[in-house]
Formats: structure tokens, sequence, C-alpha cells
């Protein structure tokens, strides 16, 4: 080995013994004649001092820059009590140096690595060899290689085998657009990188693997957000044979916990996790991944203002719709600005418009007019509203008015500070529809969630009752606001998977065509089956406390689903296209 110890590791316990270090610059300082080096590896940083005495040693170490790369010989001292850095592990000593060795020179550094200056994220990503330099982010990496060790640990000791599934594989309606692979050996035809290994975790099933797991990297064309990473993501893929919803939530809640309490400072608020149905949590937080680290409610007072004349209202109920009210604490203070910030964001949900009361000595509205004494007696009762309060409404169809409000009170609980880093507000959802309309295709019914989850009720209720009122064992799993894993139970039935498709507009040649495979296996004994799958870069973002997902991965895209520093995606040759039978059109 070129050395004896790494940056992070000497004590006042090594003092007066001779050591050799090696590593990156992370600065250099000229103190009345003596030269100071700190030399950086991802262990920790060690301060080298070179006394002009030592003449060659000195000499060179004048001509060192930051982010050379050295190889330092020297002997371990004590530091004066002044002069002792109680910020890094080797605070107490320091190494007088012998000699030195230049192993790498470095050019100027487009940014600079060893502060915490904000640095425009393309010129990081560009330069991402660099970026990754920095402690935090390296702090970041191990934490998710000890997270997945955990993981592996944990399921591993629960009897689940880690199988690896492929990487080329067929297209399916998971969601989103396929990554499509073109075949060269068969002209005209695809692979697809997978969304997720649904189809072939369920066929481990089949074929009597009883449970299952792997750290499953997934591939999904799919716009960028900051709890996104485009193009590819990996999971903590899951399914057990033989099992319940409630066996599933068992397995998973306690890592769940287990996760946030080892590898974050946050503290989980609520154990066991609450539970909520789709329609209750839509209802009560305007959101099927609500934020629970704040309180505010949405309370229905339709009864309350059903004959109201604010016209507003009443026409919503006589058309069948709702009048929801939130009331938020200490929202009085937001101003005419705030108000109206507030309203677009409604408005982005669909809303008309958001109607509202502030609660001061004299209650303020443009509303008030239009309403009884009565009425507004009844809303301040049920939503408990108090002097320094406001109460905003969503007058709608139910889904509608939900989520506007939904998306006003998660405004709110950001301006008003309520996001607590340090909380953790776990939460199941259930119950989902199994059916929804099309937002790609007005007028179309589609599934809602995974095309194979088993619907409640099974095929009878798919025969006989409306697409739209049918559930499904459809669950998910939610942290401060972000849903972390989706699940259910499976449709291993292969009459109740034709008709569930046929629903959805595919007929059976499609089926066959697309989930042949499926049907046939089913068709030789399967058993009960179901599974979720977490996902690892977003729970890390959770509980880290990440501004984006793009810091999780070592080498990620960027805000628009580039590769800056690989500078992909890259036009291709003609000999490549060709040889995949391919042309570029246009």
């Amino acid at each position: 080995m070129l050395r004896t110890h790494t940056c992070g590791q000497l004590s006042l316990n090594d003092n007066k013994k001779k050591v050799k270090l090696a590593g990156w610059v992370n600065s250099r300082r000229d103190h009345g004649g003596l030269i100071f080096l700190d030399l950086r590896d991802r262990y920790g940083i060690t301060q080298v001092v070179f006394d002009p005495k030592n003449k060659e040693s000195f000499d060179l170490a004048d001509k060192v820059r930051d982010e050379f790369v050295v190889l330092v010989f020297g002997v371990v001292r004590e530091r004066p009590v002044d002069m002792i850095n109680k910020k890094i592990k080797t605070g107490e000593i320091e190494i007088l140096a012998d000699k030195i060795e230049i192993l790498s020179t470095s050019k100027t550094p487009p940014f600079a690595i060893n502060t915490e200056k904000e640095v425009n994220e393309d010129l990081r990503l560009k330069y991402r060899f660099l970026d990754l330099r920095h402690s935090r982010l390296q702090n970041i990496l191990k934490k998710r290689d000890e997270m997945i060790t955990y993981t592996r640990e944990y399921f591993h000791k629960a009897d689940f085998v880690e199988v690896q599934t492929p990487i080329l594989a067929n297209s399916s309606p998971e969601g989103a657009r396929d990554y499509l692979v073109p075949s060269r050996i068969y002209p005209g035809k695809f692979f697809a990188l997978p969304q997720a290994p649904q189809q072939f975790k369920q066929l481990l099933m089949v074929a009597g693997l009883d449970k299952y797991f792997q750290i499953a990297p997934c591939f999904r064309d799919e716009d960028p957000r900051a709890d996104r990473h485009p193009g590819d993501f990996y999971q903590i893929d899951i399914e057990m044979s033989f099992v319940e919803q409630e066996d599933i939530w068992k397995v998973i809640e306690p890592l769940m916990i287990e996760l946030t309490e080892k590898f974050s400072d946050k503290k989980v608020i609520t154990k066991p996790f609450p539970r909520f149905t789709y329609k209750d949590a839509m209802s009560k937080y305007g959101s099927d991944k609500p934020d629970l680290r704040f309180d505010f409610e949405i309370k229905d007072v339709s009864k309350i203002v059903e004959k109201s004349g604010f016209k507003v209202f009443s026409e919503v109920l006589k058309n069948k719709g709702v009048v929801y009210a939130l009331k938020i604490t200490n929202g009085a203070k937001f101003s005419r600005s705030e108000i109206d910030s507030l309203t677009d964001i409604a408005r982005s949900k669909g809303a008309k418009g958001l109607a509202y009361i502030v609660y001061e000595k004299e209650l303020k509205s443009p509303i008030l007019k239009f309403m009884s004494e009565e009425e507004i007696k009844g809303i301040t009762e049920l939503t408990n509203a108090q002097e320094g309060d406001i109460v905003f409404f969503g007058a709608d169809v139910w889904k509608t008015a939900c989520m506007s409000l939904g998306a006003v009170r998660e405004e709110c609980g950001k301006k008003l500070g309520l996001k607590d880093p340090k909380k953790a507000a776990w939460l199941w959802i259930y119950d989902y529809p199994m059916y929804d309309m099309s937002e790609l295709e007005p007028g179309k019914i589609d599934f809602s969630h995974n095309p194979f989850s088993m619907p409640q009720g099974g095929l009878q209720a798919l025969e006989e009752k409306d697409p739209l009122e049918i559930l499904a064992y459809q669950y998910d799993i939610v942290c401060n606001g972000f849903e972390v894993s989706s699940g259910a139970i499976r449709n291993h039935d292969p009459k109740t998977m034709y008709k569930a498709f046929e629903i959805a507009g595919y007929s059976k040649e499609d089926v066959d065509k697309k989930f042949g495979h499926m049907i046939k296996a089913f068709e030789f004994g399967a058993p009960p089956h179901g599974g979720c799958a977490p996902g690892l870069d977003r729970l890390m973002m959770i509980l880290l406390e990440c501004p984006s997902i793009r810091d999780i991965y070592a080498f990620p895209k960027n805000g628009k689903a580039q590769d800056v520093m690989l500078g992909a995606p890259s036009v291709v040759s003609e000999k490549q296209l060709k040889e995949l039978h391919l042309k570029i059109a246009g």
C-alpha cells in the first residue's frame, strides 16, 4: 500500500508515529514561513506541516495546488492547544512532513470543491467526478450503500430470496412510457426496459419461490421533477405468496421504521402507521399522499350552505357537487397577494376560484354579504375557526374540491413552517378505485393504479358493478407528503384478468398478445400473492432532506433528462442505425 493510514484515521494515540498518507490537497496555506496542506480522502482530512528547514520537501510543497494528488511521509505530532480543530476527527494532531511526492497534478477546478457555495447544477453534473469529491455527496453514497446492505439483511432474515430479473423485457402498460430497445436480430421488433419487475416477480410466485425481493433497477420515460429521477431509478421490490394485504404491511412497516430511525435524525411520529382509505384521505386532506406533520383537515359544509344565497355554493350542490371548507390556523396573516397565489394553486387543480373568510375581530370576505348569520355560525362551529384563522372553500365535483383544497393545504403548511424536518409522518392509503376516467382519452375508462391488481369482489364485481365504483386491493405507503411505495394483492385468475382488461378497453387478443405468458402461467396453479416496491431513491431523499432526488445518485441526469457529463442522449452513426434497421424521420 502507498499509505499506512487514511486521512481520517490518526489520533493522539498515534503521536510520534511515522506514517504515510495519500490523498487530494483540500487547501494550501502559507503562514509565517510554514506551509500547511489539508490532505483529504473519503475518510476525512489531516493537516500536514512543511518546515523550510527541510528545503526539498518545502519547495515541492510550495508548488502544490488544490486537488493535486500527493503522497506524504512524516511524523504524527500533537497540535498546540490553541490550534486544535474540533470540526474534524483528526483535529488534535498534525503531520510534520519529511517528504512529499506529487502523484498527479490538477487543472484549476471549474468550481470550489472544499466549500458549501451554490454552484450551477449543470456545471456540477458536467464535472460530476469532481462534485462527488465533496463530503456531503460521499456521505449520501455511503449511506445508500448502508441502507441497501441493511435492507438485504432484513429480507434474508425473513426468508426472502433475492432474484435478479431481466433488463430486456416486453412493453407493458405500467402507467408511463417505455424505453424501447430495437432488436438487431429481429428487424422491426423491440425490447422494452422494465418499468418494474412486475410480471417477472408474479411469475416467480407461480414458480413457487414464495418470498422474493430485489433492489431492482426500473426505467420509465417520464418528465423529471424534484422527487422523480428521469430515466432510471431503484426500488425495494418484494412479492409474497399466500398473503393478504395485512401480511405485506407487517413486513414493510417495521422496515420503514427501522430505516427511518437508523439512517436519519427523524422521529417516526405515529406507530403503528395510521391507515386511511383513499376516499377518506382525499376527503380529509385533499390528497392520497397527505403530509401529516400538520393537522389541517377539510370539513364538509355542504348541508350548512345548501340553501345559500351565494350562488357558487348553491349551484354546485344542485349539480350534485360538494362544498368543502379548510381552516388554516394563523392564516389570517396572509396578504392579499398570498391569497391570490393560493387561488392560482387551487385553479391549477381545476377549481374555478377560491372563496375564503378571514377571522379577525371583524370577519372579512367578499362572500359574507351573500351568506346568512346561521350559515357563518355553522361554518365557524364545524371548522372551529377562531380569531387569526382563515377558512378556504372548495365548491365543485368531489375530486376537484378535494384536490384544490389539498393543494392549498400543502402550500399553507409550507408557508407557515409546519413541515418539521425532524418528523417522519408515515401512513397507509388503501381501497383505491380499480378504474378511473382516462386523462389522455376523454370518456374512456382506464386502470387507476396497477392493472394487475385484484378487484375487491373478484369477477362478480367486474361483471355486476359500475366500474368506477369497484375498489381494488391496492395500497400506498406515504411519508411526509410523498408516495414511497405502491402495492397490491394481484389478480391471479385468468377469467378475472381478461374481464379487468376488457373494461379498460383491451380485447382478449390484446391481453393474449401482451400478457399471454401471464395467463398461461396462471392456468397451471397460481397462489394468491401480492407485494409492493418502496422507491429506494425517493425514500433516501425524504430521510436525508435532500432538495432534489438527483443528489441520491452517483451520476444523475439533470432537470432536462440529460447526462451532461457523458453528453447523452446523443446522435448515433448511420452504421449503427442501419444495423438496427432504423431511419431518423424528418
